[in-house]
């Protein structure tokens, strides 16, 4: 008895009922972290560090030498660079001491810190009395919000969050991240 010899088409129609989904992969690219009055607040530790090739995390801390903070301003937008990094979705800002009590309010901003939330000290309402910390938020949480809960466009983005606190510009944040 003879056997057919696969052909390709064969082979490839196989590896197609394998391969359940092929999806994007988020990684970070550059982390900017920048003080506007040191005598109020200053960056301690603005690190983005690689573990390997597939890990990485991101970690800030805020010395604030200026307490309690009693209001916390913050206004986070989206980039998306096409020739340079324009404006993509989002740019707003929000009372951060309000956010906590009304989180549901305010659905693209619960979309944001939901990413940083179980690596941060910033889960409860103001006044603030001791500095703030975002310690190891890991590509992998990043990856399954920009992928699985809202699903971008591949490219290269950039958050930029600036942070107004006691109604004095404190700082901004800039995070670079790549999906592909």
């Amino acid at each position: 008895m003879m056997y057919a010899k696969p052909t390709l088409l064969i082979w490839f129609l196989v590896l197609m009922f394998l391969i359940k989904e092929v999806r994007p992969r988020v990684e970070f690219t550059n982390l900017k972290c920048t003080s506007v009055d040191e005598d109020f607040a200053e960056f301690s530790q603005c690190t983005l560090k690689s573990i390997n090739r597939t890990y990485k995390y991101v970690s800030v801390r805020v010395k604030l030498y200026k307490l309690p903070i009693t209001k916390a301003r913050v206004n986070f937008g989206l980039y998306k660079r096409f020739n340079g990094y324009k404006p993509f979705l989002y740019n707003q800002t929000v009372d951060g001491c309000r956010f906590f009590n009304r989180q549901k309010a305010n659905p693209v901003a619960k979309y944001f810190f939901d990413m940083i939330k179980d690596a941060s000290n910033l889960n409860h309402s103001c006044p603030y009395n001791h500095d703030l910390i975002v310690e190891k938020v890991s590509i992998d949480t990043v990856d399954h919000h920009v992928t699985n809960i809202l699903p971008y466009p591949k490219g290269d983005y950039m958050l930029e969050t600036q942070w107004m606190l006691n109604d004095k510009f404190a700082g901004e944040i800039q995070v670079y991240l790549s999906l592909f």
